[in-house]
């Protein structure tokens, strides 16, 4: 591995319908995804990637099956903050399946919820 490089490139959260998707998740963190867009028969909307970090997007395919199970992915709640994002949740659609769970004092917090597609995503904050 190159030297400051990220073990994460991108990552695609699995969606049934792209624009209940893009609107949830834009609804709980209180972003704009811009437009859908589609690419090679895919429908995706794309997450802001602020001074050059990984990102990653909304994808809606055949291919792209939610689930509750396989590879976790933990978004990142210090900007809109993990509370304000966990009180949105059941409005926007969705279901916290794990509240905020203090890690350690290094690390932080952490907690898990059910998207809007089905999908279980992680949380995770410094406070």
């Amino acid at each position: 591995m190159q030297n400051n490089a990220n073990a994460l490139n991108w990552f695609e959260i699995p969606a049934s319908d792209i624009h209940r998707a893009k609107s949830f998740y834009e609804n709980i963190f209180g972003i704009d995804m811009g437009d859908t867009t589609e690419m090679m028969g895919m429908h995706m909307a794309f997450f802001p990637a602020f001074d050059g970090k990984v990102s990653g997007g909304l994808v809606q395919s055949e291919t792209h099956k939610p689930s509750q199970e396989g590879s976790l992915v933990y978004l990142n709640a210090n900007e809109s903050g993990m509370d304000n994002i966990l009180e949105r949740i059941p409005s926007a659609g969705g279901q916290v399946s794990m509240p905020k769970t203090h890690i350690s004092p290094e690390i932080g917090y952490m907690a898990f919820f059910i998207d809007s597609e089905g999908n279980k995503v992680a949380l995770h904050s410094q406070d």
